[in-house]
């Protein structure tokens, strides 16, 4: 197994990785919108942060040589499913390979963000 680090992305905020890459598959940490810059969330709207989040998980993609084009799987947590539709526009102009996904409302996310997006994706 490999640890995915990068700092292009943010740190873990608890015990935990970025990602791991193991028989050929990444497999990330949720990402939310912290700008690894400030070292905290500087985004506000739905779109503003969506598109944070995914700046985040490419540096992770990239880190373990691999890229948007090889995710197979998202799971996206969101605090508001009415953000659902502005969450897709950013979302779609990342993910154009259309991986599986999951996407549901929860009741809260750390630092009390929007919105929440991990992968697994192929490591060639």
């Amino acid at each position: 197994m490999k640890v995915v680090a990068t700092e292009k992305a943010p740190k873990a905020l608890g015990p935990y990785s970025q990602g791991y890459v193991h028989g050929g598959i990444l497999y990330s940490a949720g990402q939310i919108a912290i700008n690894p810059e400030a070292d905290d969330v500087t985004a506000v709207t739905i779109e503003e942060q969506t598109e944070q989040v995914c700046r985040n998980l490419g540096e992770v993609l990239k880190e373990a040589g691999t890229d948007f084009d090889h995710v197979l799987k998202t799971t996206c947590f969101l605090a508001d499913m009415a953000d659902f539709a502005a969450f897709n526009e950013v979302y779609a102009k990342y993910f154009t390979s259309k991986p599986a996904r999951s996407c549901v409302a929860v009741k809260t996310l750390p630092k009390g963000v929007l919105c929440e997006v991990e992968l697994i994706a192929a490591v060639e």
